[in-house]
């Protein structure tokens, strides 16, 4: 979902600490996936860690020398640890071990990693790896405790099989998910939407019409999914209003609420629209809805008859219904060509019935701009009736431009 370049981590100097786990082999993925999203990344390991996975892999990731042992790439002494703590805008240590808990928890010094944390400003996330039976060790869970009273962000661990066999707590996150934290926490430090209330819905919405089928669309939820990640990213708290049939997952940090009918999906933006800054309504909402729903399955009949008839009703416009002091923001997918006159006076008539103080629109019908595609082109509209159109962008820098435009406002 997230964009490779042009985002919070791009030009950003990240410190990947990798300790003596077996799941240091994901510490690859991580590197990777944080130069591909723009940052310079130091990787500094322990000496166990090298035993799991060598130098060699991370210099060829990121195009350094990383840092083994308590001295420089290269072998020479120096204050190697000091001048890399003061650069860095964030560190992450993945995996982290039991031992490397301890020693940051007590204030230990002895590896390049626990040297490093020990003397960074920066912000501190720890993924922590380990069999379930150490994770809940009393000894470990204080040592948690400890970090997250000093302002350690710990990410994980999950549940589920582990190196020895058993199942428990004790998985490092995925690497997908450890950069988002790292994402987060930068947007958190110092984002333009930071200490902002974000919802923001997404999907299709489903209408049953029996216990089997429903009435829906063709949304995948990219667009809205986009959004969120965006708003989270420049540090707001994101709540996502999220229909069961959206097509991807939700992104790290953000509070997902799933709903399938428009009823449902009004509810909860009302009751989670209480208090926010910004309410973007990026979901397909159904219009209509069957006016009954059938108890049990509807049959084709054997008497030669025609298909049961299906009587419609009006759904609720979510957008006009949820009022407030608030900036809100109307998606309008259109069959109309972007510069057409008729899609302008289309999105301004939504803009004022919904009390919107901006329109997004797309042509659905375009090429690379319809459901399910990984990029957009749509035309901003606001109140005064003014349309900025953008070019065709994957969805992450599409919503980035959108929320520019509500930053803006805010």
């Amino acid at each position: 979902m997230s964009a490779e370049r042009g985002g919070p981590l791009e030009g950003r100097a990240v410190v990947l600490g990798v300790t003596g786990s077996i799941a240091s082999y994901k510490a690859a993925e991580i590197a990777s996936r944080l130069r591909q999203a723009g940052a310079s990344v130091d990787v500094a390991m322990t000496p166990s860690a090298t035993e799991f996975i060598t130098p060699l892999t991370f210099r060829s990731l990121t195009g350094r020398e990383p840092y083994v042992g308590m001295f420089a790439p290269g072998g020479e002494p120096g204050e190697a640890h000091v001048e890399l703590a003061r650069r860095a805008d964030v560190m992450l240590i993945a995996p982290a071990t039991a031992s490397t808990l301890a020693r940051l928890a007590h204030g230990l010094a002895d590896d390049f990693v626990s040297l490093t944390a020990l003397a960074t400003r920066a912000p501190l996330l720890v993924a922590p790896a380990m069999d379930a039976q150490m994770w809940e060790h009393p000894a470990t869970s204080a040592n948690v405790e400890t970090l997250r009273a000093r302002g350690v962000e710990v990410v994980g661990p999950l549940s589920g099989r582990l190196a020895s066999g058993r199942s428990g707590a004790g998985r490092l996150v995925e690497p997908d998910a450890l950069v988002g934290a790292v994402r987060a926490r930068l947007g958190r430090e110092g984002g333009d939407l930071a200490g902002r209330l974000v919802v923001v819905t997404a999907g299709g919405a489903r209408e049953p019409l029996d216990p089997v089928r429903y009435l829906s669309n063709r949304s995948s939820g990219k667009m809205g999914y986009a959004l969120a990640e965006v708003a989270r990213d420049r540090g707001a708290d994101v709540v996502l209003v999220t229909t069961v049939g959206a097509q991807v997952a939700p992104p790290y940090g953000i509070r997902a609420v799933e709903v399938e009918s428009a009823a449902e999906m009004l509810e909860a933006v009302s009751r989670h629209a209480e208090g926010a800054d910004a309410l973007l309504m990026a979901a397909a909402v159904s219009d209509f809805r069957p006016r009954t729903r059938a108890e049990g399955k509807m049959k084709r009949s054997d008497r030669g008859e025609g298909p049961p008839a299906v009587e419609l009703a009006l759904n609720t416009d979510i957008a006009a219904a949820v009022e407030g002091a608030r900036v809100k923001v109307s998606f309008a997918a259109e069959t109309l060509a972007l510069d057409s006159e008729a899609l302008r006076v289309e999105a301004l008539r939504k803009l004022r019935s919904k009390g919107a103080r901006l329109v997004v629109a797309n042509d659905v019908t375009a090429p690379g701009s319809g459901f399910g595609s990984p990029t957009n082109r749509v035309s901003i509209l606001d109140e005064q009736g003014d349309v900025e159109p953008l070019p065709l962008l994957p969805k992450y820098d599409c919503a980035a431009r959108i929320l520019d435009r509500v930053a803006a406002l805010l």
